[in-house]
């Protein structure tokens, strides 16, 4: 399942809503299924995937995944059917993974999919981050000091401060 073109997970959160912005940006959020702000998914680093990132920059936050921040993703905010939380014992029951770190594991190296847990959801729903987002809010980019675009691996305390 390793593609030579993909070789990292990367979290997008949606932190502005859409009002007054161009269809094709609310287009591109959608293909995302990034539907509302707060909302997270995890992808995978392709081209046409880093295109929607670029041309949603102005509205989303993203950065490179670690194991932690998976494991805590899926424990805290990711859902089944019927808003049910994950637990260890539903992976070991319904996976054929021996425990939640050894799918995180296989996950991070493309030996795994989100799909392999039946029944989960690919959105996970946060919280508004604890104490605020960056020191300059949502309106600029994470390199002047807001919480919009690319963070690298800083994308693990944001998720922190909203799981």
């Amino acid at each position: 399942m390793n593609t030579p073109e993909a070789n990292k997970r990367i979290a997008v959160i949606r932190v502005r809503g859409t009002v007054s912005r161009s269809s094709s940006l609310k287009k591109t959020l959608h293909l995302l299924r990034l539907n509302r702000t707060n909302h997270c998914v995890i992808l995978d680093d392709r081209p046409t995937y880093k295109g929607m990132l670029q041309k949603a920059k102005d509205t989303i936050a993203w950065g490179e995944l670690s194991h932690d921040s998976v494991r805590e993703l899926l424990l805290k905010r990711g859902r089944i059917e019927g808003n049910k939380r994950i637990t260890e014992e539903y992976i070991k029951e319904n996976t054929e993974f021996s425990s939640l770190d050894n799918f995180v594991t296989k996950f991070l190296n493309f030996e795994a999919n989100l799909s392999d847990i039946q029944g989960l959801k690919p959105v996970f729903r946060l919280h508004p981050p604890l104490k605020g987002h960056h020191r300059k809010g949502v309106k600029y980019a994470f390199t002047l000091g807001g919480a919009l675009g690319y963070r690298g691996s800083e994308i693990d305390k944001l998720i922190t401060k909203m799981a």
